[in-house]
């Protein structure tokens, strides 16, 4: 099953944000979506899950138009983790893991003996299960932010989305969460700031700036001098990593160039 952005724009206010995008997703890959902050990340992902309606061309799972899918049905394949993860209800960590498998059920349907379980999995796997009582409005953002995950997972997607889920983590928690991300062989789209991060955990990086698409491709082909130089105003060098040979990025702080990104997303 592919997931593809098929040329995809984004106008908001008169002001294009996102212009002709085309990416895949194919089965079992974890892609990643870097760029400046402004570049139209977000508002690409927005797309997928739904939240925003293209102003041109389509998101399609296996070349079906997501637009003329039942919105149950799209909330089955696709589960989605966003950058705003409040809360204004104050219910316990396994009520909102719980959640996720609302696309499943019908009306007040009680949770089958299976699904009890499939919580309390996705609970050890983001060490939250000890938090399982607990109130979502009393725990940190990392601790949040976990949980959140822990209820896309149980939605069982056949997609997951995830704009920047390492956001409040502790490096154990980012790694791990990353790490995850490899292991359970579902195809993810994932935007990320480190850049070091997104070069270890995804098979494919795809980078945006101005809304447009400027380079597509393994991190070994994407993470080059130039590329951050040009898209990110930053002078750096890149080496392999010495165990796995991935690109990493090595920066100066006293590196940073004039930027000519603006746009907002």
């Amino acid at each position: 099953m592919t997931l593809l952005l098929d040329e995809l724009s984004v106008s908001i206010d008169g002001a294009a944000i996102v212009e002709d995008l085309t990416l895949a997703v194919e089965k079992g890959q974890v892609v990643g979506l870097i760029g400046p902050n402004g570049s139209g990340k977000t508002t690409a992902l927005r797309c997928v899950y739904r939240a925003l309606r293209p102003a041109g061309g389509a998101v399609r799972v296996d070349g079906a138009d997501l637009t003329r899918v039942p919105l149950r049905d799209s909330a089955r394949m696709i589960a989605a983790l966003t950058q705003e993860d409040g809360a204004d209800l104050d219910f316990t960590v396994e009520e909102i893991v719980a959640l996720g498998r609302a696309p499943h059920l019908r009306g007040n349907q009680a949770l089958s003996a299976r699904e009890r379980e499939l919580c309390r999995q996705a609970m050890s796997r983001m060490e939250v299960a000890h938090l399982a009582h607990r109130g979502v409005l009393s725990l940190s953002g990392g601790e949040r932010r976990r949980v959140l995950v822990a209820r896309a997972l149980v939605q069982e997607p056949r997609f997951l989305i995830l704009d920047e889920p390492t956001n409040h983590l502790d490096l154990h928690h980012q790694i791990r969460l990353l790490a995850m991300l490899r292991d359970t062989g579902m195809s993810v789209l994932v935007t990320l700031h480190d850049l070091n991060l997104a070069a270890s955990a995804c098979d494919r990086l795809t980078v945006l700036s101005r809304g447009r698409l400027v380079a597509a491709g393994p991190p070994r082909e994407v993470l080059t001098e130039a590329l951050l130089r040009d898209v990110f105003g930053v002078e750096a060098s890149v080496v392999p990593h010495p165990l796995t040979g991935v690109p990493q990025v090595l920066y100066d702080l006293g590196s940073a160039t004039s930027s000519t990104e603006g746009t907002p997303a």
